[in-house]
């Protein structure tokens, strides 16, 4: 009995111990899948006057439809949109993830065309035919430390060139960005491949870029530098080209920024400065061709003042314009100059932004001229997948006073005035009026005044409603035929957004 006792002892000491050297040998759990989806459904309704984006490129007015004896000129035009964005992500840990971000949306309710797998259409009778479209397909991984000191994240795949882009740049693009934490700075890292072209040629464009920010005291400040290498400009004309064509122009392009954000006592400060530089070549010797070079820049300045249950601000923008006399509207060499001169394009003193980039639609600080964060249904700012642009404020400058007041945890009320004039030289940057059988030189875009309401209905439903209407200056001009120009009546635009978020 006594060894049965023994014996039955010494097993559960080897079994105990064993447990535990299992359990120090055993390696620790996994980190367990998070899996988030998030997203929103919107309802936007226009109703609107004479707004209509301008032609893509430095200068030019909207298309001949929004122009004196087209069908919409004076006309007031309407309708509704909708978009969808629905986001997946699969996160492990603090070490890796991955995102998978669909958008929905439609040009109108009642979209005409498309079919297929063509994205933009959700507003078609029979909509279940089209419309899906994949914003960002990406991971994202933590670095292995190997004995630095400091964290390194890496994101690859469909992501967010996202560089201010109330000023600069927002861009949906494949490439690889590697982002660093050296306390106070982060430094972010960029390559985006933009066109690939053939894979036998150099016509590829690629995107390189660095970032840093740091928090001193009250403000963020930071600093950047884009470079587009495009040995295909303008950027899509690759994909038509057959091997041993070459693209007729190749383009190098720079961007340098600077901004600040943060508090001086109680005032909320934001400051941004871009500037940006290039040049457009001709490929090869025949026929030769001028180049063109690129230099502009542009500066925005928010001062904010939140009192109580009211905010009060002002807005100021500036960004440089082109000389007509010495560029062409789309600044391409070979061209000739928009002010009768003949002489070849050379020289764009116009801000521009990258092409592709969105900044027109997230500028924002107006409802006519601009776009306002209601919804980018109506403005006058062009937009270009091809070449560089002048983007939202590219030849214009502006000077905004406004004030908002919450007056329930509901409802919150903005109203603003801004003056907009015209920096483009020897002519306009909207509109193209003549004289003298030469492009007129306006200053004045108009005043323009706009009410946003923002009603929470419920947690995850709100509705915004915004109108503006701009006072034309003589800059918004358009011209008939010779010397005979005719002014639009005053544009207008009532947005509405009902946009439930999850």
């Amino acid at each position: 009995m006594k060894k049965f006792i023994v014996l039955s002892l010494v097993g559960l000491l080897v079994i105990a111990f064993g447990t535990m050297a299992f359990a120090q040998a055993k390696k620790p759990e996994p980190p367990k899948l998070d899996f988030r989806a998030s997203g929103f459904i919107d309802a936007a309704s226009i109703y609107y006057r004479n707004v209509s984006p301008t032609t893509a490129g430095i200068f030019g007015p909207p298309g001949a439809a929004f122009q004196p004896g087209g069908a919409q000129f004076d006309k007031v035009n309407s309708g509704m949109s909708t978009r969808a964005h629905l986001k997946f992500d699969a996160v492990y840990g603090k070490e890796t993830s991955g995102t998978i971000f669909f958008e929905m949306d439609s040009t109108r309710w009642g979209d005409t065309g498309g079919s297929g797998f063509t994205g933009g259409k959700a507003g078609k009778w029979g909509g279940d035919e089209v419309a899906v479209e994949i914003k960002n397909l990406f991971f994202d991984f933590a670095v292995p430390a190997y004995g630095l000191p400091f964290p390194q994240t890496v994101r690859v795949g469909l992501h967010p060139l996202s560089i201010r882009p109330r000023v600069f740049v927002y861009t949906d693009g494949t490439g690889v960005t590697l982002s660093t934490k050296i306390d106070p700075a982060t430094i972010s890292l960029y390559w985006f491949k933009a066109l690939e072209g053939k894979d036998a040629s150099a016509d590829d464009v690629d995107v390189y870029g660095l970032h840093a920010s740091a928090k001193v005291d009250k403000f963020t400040v930071g600093g950047y530098g884009l470079y587009y290498n495009m040995n295909t400009y303008p950027v899509s004309s690759a994909t038509t080209l057959l091997y041993g064509v070459s693209p007729s122009n190749k383009a190098d392009f720079w961007w340098l920024g600077a901004y600040a954000d943060g508090k001086a006592g109680p005032v909320n400060l934001n400051f941004d400065f871009v500037y940006s530089y290039g040049e457009v070549e001709r490929r090869g010797a025949y026929p030769a061709r001028p180049d063109v070079k690129y230099r502009g820049w542009s500066s925005r300045l928010a001062v904010d003042y939140p009192w109580e249950k009211f905010n009060f601000g002002f807005v100021g923008r500036y960004a440089t314009g082109a000389d007509m006399k010495k560029t062409s509207a789309t600044g391409i060499p070979g061209t000739t100059d928009a002010y009768g001169l003949g002489t070849s394009s050379k020289k764009v003193g116009s801000y521009v932004v990258p092409p592709f980039s969105e900044q027109f639609a997230i500028a924002g600080d107006s409802v006519i001229v601009s776009t306002e964060w209601v919804r980018a249904l109506t403005r006058m700012a062009p937009f270009s997948t091809t070449d560089v642009y002048r983007g939202a404020w590219g030849g214009l400058w502006m000077a905004q006073a406004y004030g908002s007041f919450k007056a329930t945890p509901w409802y919150k009320v903005t109203l603003r005035g801004m003056y907009v004039g015209d920096t483009t030289k020897h002519g306009n940057t909207i509109g193209n009026a003549r004289s003298a059988g030469r492009p007129r030189d306006d200053k004045s875009v108009g005043w323009e005044i706009d009410l946003i309401n923002e009603i929470n209905i419920y947690r995850n439903l709100k509705w915004d409603i915004a109108f503006g209407y701009l006072f034309a200056g003589d800059a918004l001009d358009y011209n008939v035929s010779g010397n005979v120009n005719k002014s639009p009546k005053d544009p207008y635009a009532l947005t509405t957004r009902l946009v439930f978020s999850f």
